[in-house]
């Protein structure tokens, strides 16, 4: 941005450092995936991390070995997987490519070099094992991986860029809007994250990205209809996680808000699709791209400014924006409806004291109250609050009975009504030399 408006130029010392800034993590991130993916399937985490960095070495990218001379020959020429053959490892011909920056390759390879390890460690001795099992671990995975898994994993990327390109080369519209309308819903699941690898292909490649950008629309068409519900809700609860969730929205992060507020109300998540659809489609008919990765929500917008500093990129980014949040908004101010409360009967004190005894005791003796709660349902209990971003959980069917704070031994039969969700710690030690103590935390809002 700097840039275009003339404050400095691209060939100065402070662009070139600020430029590392943002394109660092991004050009290293086979690095930073090894040695995640290694905690994941197990593996030493340091290796992992070894391989991520022999994968970024610059003497084995494609731009390096094509720079040598001419290809030795090409294999499967004709074909969208043509490639050239510029080295052989022991005869045998390696398909180069570029692997600074990109995410699939590095994890298969992360992912084989666990299995050998595995193997490895079933029959070298203890005495050795130390050294000979990351040595041969690398010596196995690291050529499969340059000969085989690393050209097989980029032909898959290729597969998806094919389909996708395809799609928007017959209708640029239509695959915007294919885009924006299911990205949030491939957000829920986590298989946009299949489709990040193609996003990423195309700015290394091509210098821009116009295939998968139109789902830059779906982030504000969940801020809009974050907002829309802020102002018009009566439910307090709701209304102090609206606010919060539409600044995070606007950053680039709406999974707060899409768990918590929109998949519960579930009118407003496809409000939010629509919306999203029609600002892809808006994105796609005029060739919306971006051109360096960075950046979340509105911090995206300076890598949508074109290279030779012209900002009609950047218009259309500002005015997708627009069309999609008013829609969203309006859609949401117009169609989205509260539930009306359910009528209270007066009782008698005495009659509302033995119905609300019988009901308390009638949940205390049910085996059946409580199952266990996965991570989304953690992010999105009743009425959205939030009790605890952890793998698992304790959700009760009937909220509002047991509370406790404090320790206990067995049960916790004799629980004061409260609070519909607790947290239940082990504390070392034992209770009159019988039971494991346990700590209690009740969680309010419920």
């Amino acid at each position: 941005m700097f840039v275009a408006f003339g404050l400095y130029t691209d060939e100065g010392g402070g662009y070139q450092i600020l430029n590392a800034i943002g394109d660092g993590l991004f050009y290293y991130m086979p690095l930073f995936l090894g040695y995640t993916a290694a905690k994941k399937f197990q593996l030493k985490p340091m290796i992992g991390l070894v391989i991520g960095a022999i994968m970024c070495y610059p003497a084995v990218q494609n731009s390096a070995l094509s720079a040598g001379g001419e290809a030795l020959y090409t294999l499967f020429q004709g074909t969208m997987f043509e490639s050239q053959v510029h080295t052989t490892f022991f005869g045998i011909p390696m398909i180069a490519m570029d692997y600074t920056g990109t995410v699939i390759p590095v994890i298969f390879v992360v992912y084989f070099a666990s299995k050998c390890e595995k193997f490895f460690r079933k029959f070298i001795s203890d005495l050795v094992k130390f050294f000979f099992v990351p040595m041969l671990t690398l010596l196995v995975a690291i050529p499969v991986g340059f000969l085989l898994i690393g050209p097989v994993a980029t032909f898959g990327s290729t597969i998806i860029a094919v389909t996708v390109i395809s799609i928007r080369n017959f209708s640029p519209l239509l695959a915007g809007a294919i885009v924006g309308a299911t990205w949030q819903i491939l957000v829920i699941f986590g298989l946009h994250w299949g489709f990040i690898p193609v996003y990423i292909n195309n700015i290394m490649t091509n210098g821009y990205d116009n295939v998968m950008m139109p789902f830059f629309a779906c982030t504000f068409a969940t801020s809009a209809v974050v907002l829309a519900i802020f102002f018009k809700t009566k439910d307090k609860n709701l209304r102090e996680m609206a606010l919060p969730n539409f600044v995070s929205g606007i950053f680039g992060v709406t999974e707060p808000a899409i768990y918590g507020i929109l998949l519960p109300l579930k009118k407003p998540f496809i409000i939010s699709c629509i919306a999203g659809c029609i600002g892809g489609g808006f994105y796609g008919a005029f060739n919306f791209r971006k051109f360096m990765m960075g950046g979340m929500g509105i911090f995206e917008f300076p890598a949508m400014i074109e290279p030779d500093g012209s900002l009609g990129n950047l218009i259309v980014a500002v005015v997708g924006v627009l069309i999609t949040m008013v829609l969203a908004f309006g859609m949401t101010m117009i169609f989205y409806k509260e539930d009306a409360p359910v009528p209270q009967t007066e009782k008698s004190g005495a009659k509302a004291a033995d119905d609300k005894a019988a009901e308390t005791e009638k949940h205390n003796q049910s085996g059946n109250d409580a199952r266990l709660m996965n991570r989304m349902e953690i992010a999105s209990p009743i009425k959205g609050t939030v009790i605890r971003q952890e793998g698992c959980g304790i959700w009760l069917r009937r909220a509002g009975y047991r509370h406790y704070n404090g320790s206990w031994c067995g049960t916790a039969d004799s629980c004061r009504p409260g609070y519909g969700a607790a947290e239940r710690r082990r504390i070392p030690g034992l209770c009159g030399g019988r039971r494991p103590c346990c700590q209690g935390t009740a969680f309010a809002g419920i």
